[in-house]
């Protein structure tokens, strides 16, 4: 069929639109660790930029960045995104449960979405725009 319906070309477009929530997610996700790691955009409060690498903070600084980075690029995603989601996770019950149990009240929005989004990502793959397609790997749901 020679003219496709607009809603068949946007659903066509799905798994580009699949990379793209996961490059976003991804570069969102790693300027956290950039924070903690490098005071870049801007220090950490509330030690601006005093940073004990082996400590917590320092260690989920190192997986933010490190696995941001990864869930960037597309390489290794499945498992990456794994880890990611279980760290958001325990940072939401640890962090942002004691606070109140609203979410939006307790400063938790984020590592909730950041949780499902990864937990996505580790079911679903990478999508076609990443170095997990271009290297054979499974990297997105069967059609």
């Amino acid at each position: 069929m020679a003219n496709k319906s607009i809603t068949g070309t946007w659903v066509s477009w799905a798994p580009y639109f699949h990379s793209i929530l996961r490059i976003i997610a991804a570069a969102i996700f790693m300027l956290s660790g950039t924070i903690k790691l490098f005071s870049f955009p801007h220090p950490m409060p509330p030690e601006a930029g005093k940073l004990v690498l082996l400590s917590q903070v320092g260690i989920g600084g190192i997986l933010e960045f490190v696995g941001g980075v990864l869930l960037l690029i597309g390489l290794f995603t499945r498992p990456v995104a794994f880890i990611m989601s279980g760290m958001m996770a325990v940072a939401y019950f640890q962090f942002h449960a004691p606070g109140g149990f609203w979410p939006s009240a307790n400063g938790g929005t984020p590592a909730i979405l950041f949780c499902f989004i990864f937990l996505f990502f580790s079911a679903a793959g990478a999508g076609p725009w990443s170095l997990d397609a271009q290297i054979g790997r499974k990297s997105h749901a069967a059609a």
